[in-house]
């Protein structure tokens, strides 16, 4: 059977669809065509550039070492956003933060793991990654993730405090490269509690769908696994 991981926040607010029945589509597709790359060396080069002082030109020799030129050339596209960004900060303290668990209704709790945060002059800076090429959170989705983040960080008194910001690495139009916006969540409206309630409602059911589906399924022949074209990076998935 193919395994339906539980989602991140970010990958549920991205994967919300209007009815229990949507979303369950959703995350069936994506179980039996999972990802398979990750964009966690840029969250290693931030740290390296950021913390260790690694000069740029060598982060970028680790990231060419990677193998499959379209994962390698889709990191690439990043590293410069990410270098001009971070260019002349130098934080008094940077630290990884433990994963939370968001309770999302009917024992469904989903990890919710910030990659880092960072203090300059007395201010925490709490930065999140989006690194989606194409469709990056918008409109009610964002609004349901800062949400359910705002309520993350309010439980924990060493957080509530940070400057909460979304740096969004999507393309403005398709073909175009990427670019760098900086999204500071105090300009995300929230979303109010009560549709804030039906809307992971409509979630949990749709997982625990997705879940009863994929079990009736079954798991796909060797052969058809192991011949399937690698999956485009560029393309939404659950944990890309």
């Amino acid at each position: 059977m193919a395994e339906l991981r539980i989602p991140s926040v970010q990958h549920l607010a991205r994967n919300w669809r209007h009815d229990a029945t949507a979303i369950a589509r959703v995350l069936v597709r994506l179980a039996l065509d999972p990802p398979r790359f990750s964009y966690n060396p840029l969250y290693s080069s931030v740290r390296d550039m950021l913390v260790l002082g690694v000069p740029y030109d060598q982060v970028v020799e680790g990231i060419r070492r990677i193998k499959r030129e379209s994962v390698r050339n889709n990191l690439l596209s990043v590293l410069p956003l990410i270098r001009d960004h971070f260019a002349g900060v130098a934080p008094d303290f940077f630290q990884t933060i433990d994963r939370r668990y968001y309770p999302v209704g009917r024992g469904l709790m989903v990890p919710f793991e910030p990659p880092m945060i960072y203090g300059v002059g007395g201010q925490l800076y709490f930065p999140w990654f989006s690194f989606w090429r194409q469709n990056p959170l918008a409109k009610e989705r964002l609004s349901l993730f800062v949400t359910l983040v705002d309520e993350v960080l309010m439980q924990d008194p060493d957080l509530e405090a940070a400057h909460f910001e979304i740096l969004d690495f999507s393309c403005p139009g398709p073909k175009l490269p990427r670019r760098l916006t900086v999204v500071d969540a105090r300009d995300i409206p929230r979303v109010g509690e009560a549709r804030k309630t039906v809307m992971l409602e409509a979630f949990a059911e749709g997982y625990f769908q997705a879940q009863a589906t994929l079990a009736g399924k079954g798991a796909p022949p060797p052969k058809d696994r192991d011949e399937r074209p690698a999956p485009d990076p560029d393309q939404p998935r659950l944990f890309d």
